[in-house]
């Protein structure tokens, strides 16, 4: 068993799995269709490509730093259908600021991961997290290990770095086949078709980790919201 570990970080991010036309909302944590989309990215895959294989790799993802609830709005100006009349409306827009990820796809297929991993390092198309402006900063790759995705994702170290930003850490990953315990999530690309886009569910679960407490004389850093750049 391998799991191939990516870094997720951005001065923003979103992960939206329900966001529809003027509302555009983002999860908490990176969901498994969002980052799957960044990997056929990588590989150059059509909107219409087959992903099952993609699909079946067990997913997981770190929350190291959560970050903070962004929200933004655009002044949109659009042209009536069948008319030559002009409106505006605005559009919402949710993004995760500063927050930083450990996400990790779990495969008995070495040689498959390592095939994702050479995707990401020479992508096809650009790479982003969860919409275009998003761009992903670097290391983005953390490597391949031989370990299950649970014992990757508790042994990889906390890519935290800013003594303001101490949270506590969870991972949240794909339930194991049989597996009945745990919330259900639809996000599970089976099409990115933007004639038929489809998601089918997953099982996920929640493991809290317990991380050592911050000293009272920790230093506090002056926040830079371009730090990640």
């Amino acid at each position: 068993m391998s799991t191939l570990l990516l870094r997720l970080a951005a001065p923003l991010q979103a992960w939206g799995t329900d966001s529809k036309f003027e509302t555009r909302r983002t999860n908490q944590e990176p969901s498994k269709s969002g980052v799957i989309g960044m990997l056929a990215a990588a590989l150059g895959l059509p909107r219409d490509a087959d992903l099952s294989a993609l699909a079946a790799l067990r997913f997981g993802v770190r929350v190291d730093r959560a970050g903070d609830l962004l929200h933004d709005f655009h002044t949109v100006k659009a042209i009536k259908r069948n008319s030559t009349e002009e409106i505006t409306y605005i559009t919402h827009r949710d993004y995760l600021a500063d927050a930083i990820f450990v996400a990790g796809f779990e495969s008995t297929d070495r040689k498959f991961l390592e095939k994702l991993e050479n995707a990401l390092r020479h992508p096809c198309y650009p790479l982003f997290l969860g919409r275009r402006s998003c761009p992903p900063t670097l290391p983005l790759l953390l490597g391949i290990c031989d370990k299950d995705l649970e014992t990757a994702l508790r042994e990889a170290e906390n890519q935290n770095t800013k003594s303001r930003w101490q949270t506590y850490r969870y991972i949240r990953l794909d339930c194991k086949p049989g597996d009945f315990e745990g919330a259900v999530l639809q996000d599970v690309p089976i099409s990115f078709s933007p004639y038929k886009r489809e998601f089918g569910y997953r099982r996920v679960k929640e493991i809290w980790l317990q991380d050592a407490p911050v000293s009272d004389d920790v230093t506090v850093e002056e926040h830079d919201a371009m730090a990640e750049l």
